[in-house]
């Protein structure tokens, strides 16, 4: 992304010949939502004037506070290459204000931001390189999304076994095209299933960048005739999708998590960083892992984590340190999903790291085993603990860990708890398909 100037997004407008602007902000869920306008109101949109209707908007505010105002950063200008090249259409990524002035403390983005702050006080950078994995299934006769696909490809397949192989390269070019440096792209494990990594970058701009990534990688695949779904567990029997999030710490310009002189080659501040995440796990699942699905994904024997240890030499670990260092040295979160706001996820991850750091909170000892395969005696020696196993535990955690709910701040908690609780309490009500399978005839 560039460095703009007002005048600058004025010229590329004309010049481009943009004829929308999408105005674009992120919900308490990170479901991207936005207001477009015609190049005439662009103006008035970069002074801070366009305002919206917030009532409307889950986890914003009631009717009678509805209107607020939304505050371009010119900086997230970008030109959708997937647009007519005549009358083009551009973005531009938004916070959300209130009426007086101040921002607004459900805006997810201002959650991080408030976060980023708090880092650079202490002379901090927050970097992040997240892995989203999401799935290409067909769609039926009439557009909507099934499960279905005739492809059998697994890990690093390529075509013409990946039949999904054409629509990743759009999706790796289109996001090129949008200045992204993409690093790599790949077929996942699960028949179906993609991963496409780009380069780290600042925690703000990684967000930005997943909630980007997700509009564009669901637009080329609608173009290809296919429905990309993000969710966590779309097909039983197989590997979820994560949003794995690795991170790193820099002082001066400097990696603080790099120390050759250090057991594995890691810092006091690594081990410290990684300690506060494992402490405060429990009560972030409910962000990192905040649907009913999302449980569906954490179990044992599907490479997705499931209890809080970490580990340097295998993946099924809460935290994996991956094995390169000096300035790529990092850690491994691989319990979040792509169904999280990432404005939130990035925000706890940092907050809950330096809590490690400032408290000198060490994790317990690295596993070199398989945790899933450990027995239960050895796992109840070393202490290991688990993941909340369904959402509802998940709330449970989250009303337990008040450090976690004041990095969120009151209004995005409580709206948090409200619209899970219900979430939860609606599906405990249903009666599925396996129940009528495995009782109806019994009883």
């Amino acid at each position: 992304m560039g460095k703009y100037t007002k005048q600058d997004i004025f010229r590329i407008v004309e010049e481009e010949d943009v004829e929308f602007i999408r105005l674009q902000f992120t919900d308490m869920f990170g479901t991207l939502k936005n207001i477009a306008i015609t190049s005439s109101q662009l103006e008035k949109a970069l002074d801070n004037q366009c305002v919206f209707d917030g009532s409307y908007i889950e986890g914003f505010v009631r009717i009678e506070e509805s209107d607020m105002y939304l505050y371009p950063d010119l900086d997230t200008f970008v030109i959708f290459p997937w647009r007519p090249q005549q009358g083009k259409v551009a973005r531009i990524i938004c916070d959300i204000y209130r009426l007086d002035g101040t921002p607004f403390e459900g805006d997810s983005r201002h959650i991080l931001k408030n976060a980023i702050d708090r880092a650079a006080g202490q002379g901090y950078r927050f970097d992040v390189g997240p892995e989203c994995e999401f799935f290409l299934f067909h769609t039926d006769e009439e557009g909507r999304p099934t499960t279905i696909t005739h492809e059998k490809a697994g890990y690093f397949d390529l075509g013409p076994v990946d039949l999904g192989e054409n629509a990743r390269r759009d999706m790796v070019l289109t996001l090129e095209d949008m200045g992204y440096e993409v690093e790599s792209s790949h077929h996942e494990v699960a028949p179906a299933q993609h991963e496409i990594d780009f380069k780290y970058d600042e925690a703000l701009t990684a967000a930005d960048n997943i909630m980007t990534y997700k509009l564009a990688i669901k637009t080329i695949a609608k173009r290809h005739g296919l429905f990309a779904s993000f969710m966590p567990k779309p097909k039983q029997g197989m590997n979820g999708s994560g949003m794995h999030v690795n991170m790193s710490l820099s002082k001066d310009g400097k990696n603080i998590f790099d120390q050759p002189s250090g057991e594995l080659g890691l810092s006091k501040e690594a081990y410290y960083f990684m300690g506060g995440i494992m402490k405060h796990i429990k009560g972030m699942a409910l962000v990192t892992n905040p649907i009913v699905n999302s449980y569906k994904r954490l179990v044992p024997g599907f490479e997705a984590p499931y209890y809080i240890a970490w580990s340097a030499v295998n993946r099924t670990p809460l935290i994996r340190v991956p094995h390169s260092r000096g300035e790529s040295t990092r850690i491994e979160l691989r319990c979040p999903d792509p169904s999280a706001n990432p404005y939130l996820v990035l925000a706890l991850c940092l907050a809950a790291g330096l809590d490690g750091i400032e408290n000198k909170i060490l994790p317990p000892k690295g596993l070199t085993e398989n945790v899933s395969q450990m027995k239960p005696k050895d796992k109840e020696k070393l202490g290991i603990d688990t993941l909340p196993t369904d959402l509802g535990e998940a709330i449970a955690c989250f009303k337990q860990e008040e450090f976690v709910r004041n990095v969120l701040g009151k209004h995005i908690s409580e709206k948090f708890i409200e619209a899970k609780t219900a979430e939860w309490e609606e599906y405990r009500l249903q009666v599925s398909r396996w129940e009528l399978d495995e009782y109806l005839y019994k009883i």
